[in-house]
């Protein structure tokens, strides 16, 4: 049956990029390596040194997870084979309609796998840290920021991370003047590193009573969480710490007592805050983590020999330097200007659907980084 043919020439297509996997993925060694952190994890002793435990329990899951994602894809590279061969010997021409989707979902994940396998960056496997800054556009520049918080939120919820909301500055009349969020989990930062830059949105307002178009501006900084054990040392006297009562959205998970941090970096002018945590000592923790986190990353950017030499950036967050646009209106279309990839369900996108943003930057960088500068 011409069907069955066709299904088996694409799943042999994808055999070359499974065993690939397997050799990237290291499945044997590893497999022997989990047997052995599993025989440490059972000593006596094993929780003496706590984080040391922790390195060796966080090692066990990421290697756990890498041979059982290889297994699931092997045996859905099996089960659709049988399918097919089943199809073809028995001419039942109805199993087409189960074994499309089948297909469609193996290479799904054997593609998401793939881009795992990318993420080779020092920083690549560490948290992200999220800030949002609305742009020129006033209260439909607020309104658009908070729709990228949220998008980004359900992006994250989707994919399993862990996220929480850190800051927040209410708009005016509506929307956010700024945010900012942490995505926990493995590679959080290796996928969302694609979402730094200024994304520009094209709509009908709903605060415009002439209903006119409007272009609206957003930046959105995507940062690696740093540890605290970090080599960057930053003198006390370098920071101003000033502590005030949490505010904005969050409703009851805001600490309402005068806990909020907000720290100064006084020779760059850099300003991290935090007031979600219950007390100010966490907030000021990761008010500092993100402090760190950007001071290394504007060192690595910039190439400044030390963390004393770096001056405070500022970008216009206006037209010409956006990296993706969004339409709403007159016809519905999201496009990244850097890939080039597009996508027309806005209102998929908005509700967290831009894996396809994400693999389309991964890859590119994969081949030829420069072309993302």
């Amino acid at each position: 049956m011409q069907f069955t043919e066709n299904y088996k020439s694409e799943l042999l297509n994808h055999k070359p990029q499974l065993e690939s996997l397997y050799e990237v993925y290291d499945i044997e060694n590893s497999k022997e390596r989990i047997e052995e952190l599993h025989m440490k994890a059972s000593e006596p002793n094993f929780w003496d040194d706590n984080q040391k435990s922790q390195e060796i329990l966080s090692l066990t899951h990421s290697l756990e997870a890498k041979v059982e994602g290889y297994e699931k894809l092997k045996t859905m590279y099996e089960d659709i084979e049988t399918m097919i061969e089943m199809a073809n010997e028995e001419q039942d021409s109805e199993l087409e309609a189960e074994i499309q989707p089948m297909l469609d979902k193996f290479i799904e994940e054997l593609e998401n796998a793939t881009l795992e396998t990318l993420m080779t960056g020092e920083y690549d496997k560490s948290n992200a840290i999220l800030s949002f800054h609305a742009g020129a556009g006033g209260t439909e520049a607020q309104d658009w920021t908070q729709m990228l918080l949220r998008m980004y939120t359900r992006w994250g919820e989707q994919h399993g991370f862990k996220v929480q909301l850190l800051d927040v500055l209410d708009g005016g009349d509506a929307g956010i003047k700024s945010a900012s969020m942490i995505v926990e989990g493995e590679n959080a930062y290796g996928f969302l590193k694609s979402e730094n830059g200024i994304h520009r949105l094209v709509r009908i307002s709903p605060f415009d009573a002439a209903k006119a178009r409007h272009t609206s501006f957003a930046a959105v900084e995507v940062i690696p969480e740093i540890d605290n054990d970090t080599s960057i040392t930053i003198p006390d006297e370098d920071i101003e710490m000033q502590v005030f009562r949490a505010s904005g959205a969050g409703g009851q998970h805001i600490n309402k007592t005068s806990s909020a941090v907000r720290l100064t970096h006084k020779p760059t002018g850099i300003v991290t805050s935090c007031q979600t945590q219950r007390s100010q000592f966490q907030n000021k923790d990761y008010a500092m983590k993100m402090l760190i986190a950007k001071l290394v990353e504007i060192k690595e950017r910039e190439h400044y020999e030390k963390i004393e030499d770096i001056k405070g950036v500022k970008k216009e967050i206006a037209w010409g330097s956006q990296i993706r646009s969004y339409v709403f209106m007159p016809y519905t279309l999201v496009k990244d200007h850097r890939t080039g990839y597009e996508f027309s369900n806005v209102e998929a996108v908005m509700d967290g659907k831009i894996d396809g943003f994400i693999n389309a930057y991964l890859k590119a960088l994969s081949k030829d980084p420069d072309s993302l500068k």
